[in-house]
């Protein structure tokens, strides 16, 4: 079986972090290794929360005790996502070194989380993302690709050349999510792209009463686990935003408040039944 090493807050109530990258992937056949850089009795959305915080060391510890017992060459791919600090950054940092230097083969997904309208992250944390962003594959959301590449997403060249600055960065695959142009301002769409082949899939749009924590922690583990199985980074997203829809019809429905991450079962799709994509023509 093999392996995913996952880095990010744990929640005992809700799905966010591993509480959602987890259980998706388990349902496709990995063995996940979360390591949570917090524990919370929930996410801050709710504004009451207890638990702590740990440490860059403990989490760099919690790494080093998996190469120590020899199962670190069993890992295929690293997942990240939220970063409280810098130190925290590093220490991601370290970890995707010391397993690389392992395993070069190991697929390293970022999601760079800094915001979703404004930055909500020490700035350290901003800083350490624009002078510092490594990994295979990454996944902003539209504000995040803005703010990271200082450019403005308006239409589908201004996503190909933001893709083409990431991919300078030897990033492999770049996916954007809650991407909104300025000809179709009513719709969202998730982009992506290698730096040779570029895409579009249009989404269904919700209207929750509440902000709703969690899609980006999930739509990444998902990406990540298809990705993996297929090495088609057109039909991974696709597979991926075919079950995230699922999740968020199933959430609407019962009009929860969080993302209803174990009411889909994860099997595979007929390819008839996939989102279309849209091709986006280089420059």
């Amino acid at each position: 079986m093999q392996s995913i090493l996952s880095i990010q807050s744990h929640v005992v109530y809700g799905y966010v972090g591993n509480k959602a990258a987890t259980y998706p992937l388990q349902a496709l056949g990995y063995d996940v290794w979360p390591i949570n850089t917090v524990q919370f009795s929930n996410h801050t959305g709710y504004k009451k929360w207890q638990g702590e915080i740990f440490s860059a060391s403990h989490i760099k510890n919690l790494a080093q005790g998996i190469i120590d017992i020899g199962q670190a060459d069993k890992c295929v791919a690293i997942l990240s996502g939220y970063m409280g600090s810098k130190d925290i950054c590093e220490a991601v940092q370290s970890i995707v070194t010391n397993f690389k230097a392992i395993n070069p083969k190991i697929m390293y997904l970022c999601d760079p989380v800094i915001g979703n309208n404004n930055c909500y992250v020490k700035p350290e944390v901003l800083d350490f993302f624009k002078n510092n962003l490594q990994a295979d594959i990454i996944t902003p959301n539209h504000y995040e690709a803005e703010t990271l590449s200082g450019m403005q997403i308006i239409d589908y060249s201004s996503l190909v050349k933001i893709s083409d600055f990431f991919i300078k960065l030897n990033i492999k695959i770049i996916i954007i999510t809650g991407v909104k142009l300025e000809h179709n301002k009513n719709n969202l769409c998730t982009f992506i792209s290698d730096g040779q082949d570029n895409y579009l899939i249009e989404n269904k749009k919700y209207n929750f009463d509440w902000p709703l924590n969690g899609t980006g922690d999930l739509l990444s583990a998902l990406y990540l686990g298809y990705y993996l199985k297929s090495k088609n980074m057109a039909n991974a997203l696709q597979n991926a935003l075919f079950y995230m829809q699922k999740v968020m019809d199933n959430t609407y429905a019962l009009k929860a408040k969080e993302p209803q991450v174990t009411s889909a079962k994860y099997e595979s799709i007929n390819d008839d039944d996939l989102p279309s994509l849209i091709r986006v023509k280089r420059l």
